[in-house]
């Protein structure tokens, strides 16, 4: 590709909404056991390994690593949250046994966008 043309490339991506692959971000997460019907319509499955989050898109595939253990998930978008302040990601009750961290309920992981 040409030199000038990969900036404009970027620059659009990041325009459309798209968050940069292998972008590692490090936030908060917490998980949720209860409800049924997920915002993009779908039935809620709490022990499956889904997730909510405030602005990727529904479908958006991540993988979370639990920063203290080192235990991983991979998880899909399909709802919206979390509404408290401090945190960034709402698991499901699978993906939070996953990363082993029920008994704390919230977790420090860190968040790369795989699709």
């Amino acid at each position: 590709m040409h030199k000038y043309l990969l900036p404009v490339a970027v620059s659009a991506l990041l325009t459309m909404g798209f968050v940069p692959l292998n972008d590692v971000q490090t936030v908060t997460a917490s998980y949720y056991q209860s409800g049924e019907i997920t915002a993009n319509g779908e039935k809620f499955y709490p022990l499956g390994h889904t997730a909510a989050h405030r602005r990727y898109k529904f479908g958006t595939i991540l993988h979370v690593r639990n920063k203290e253990n080192g235990k991983s998930v991979i998880v899909r978008i399909n709802d919206r949250g979390p509404y408290i302040d401090g945190r960034s990601l709402d698991l499901s009750l699978g993906a939070a046994k996953q990363l082993d961290m029920i008994e704390s309920g919230l977790a420090t992981v860190e968040v790369t966008q795989l699709n």
